[in-house]
């Protein structure tokens, strides 16, 4: 079975996070492209509007990701045309070793050149697991 461009661009952009590769994270947006990273209003984003724009996506970044290690484990992949959601776990060890699995289904859209447009992020922090 072929992968499909939406399958494609959410794996590189895991292997950019776990490889702590900013720019290339960065290059995998559109100029328009939107993270929201829970869902809705959280800590991580008190409007619930997403991060919008490579600019605001690198903020992101830098507060959430670049001082973290994380990993993904993929349990399954759906595609539908430019869309995919992954499902899984991600695990994160904190700067200070404290180490978060989040579980959820993670989803990509891309646009015709392959480039990331919405990246979705369906998990629950009262879900969250700690160790």
């Amino acid at each position: 079975m072929t992968e499909q461009r939406a399958q494609i661009a959410s794996r590189a952009s895991m292997q950019a996070v776990e490889s702590n590769d900013r720019a290339g994270w960065l290059a995998l947006f559109a100029d328009d492209a939107v993270v929201e990273d829970p869902i809705g209003v959280s800590a991580l984003d008190p409007t619930g509007l997403g991060h919008c724009g490579v600019e605001a996506i690198g903020a992101f970044y830098d507060s959430v990701i670049g001082p973290n290690q994380v990993r993904f484990s993929i349990t399954s992949s759906y595609a539908c045309g430019d869309d995919v959601a992954n499902v899984g776990t991600i695990t994160t060890t904190m700067a200070d070793g404290t180490i978060v699995h989040t579980d959820g289904v993670f989803t990509y859209r891309t646009n015709a050149e392959g480039k990331l447009v919405a990246l979705r992020a369906y998990w629950q922090i009262e879900q969250l697991r700690f160790g």
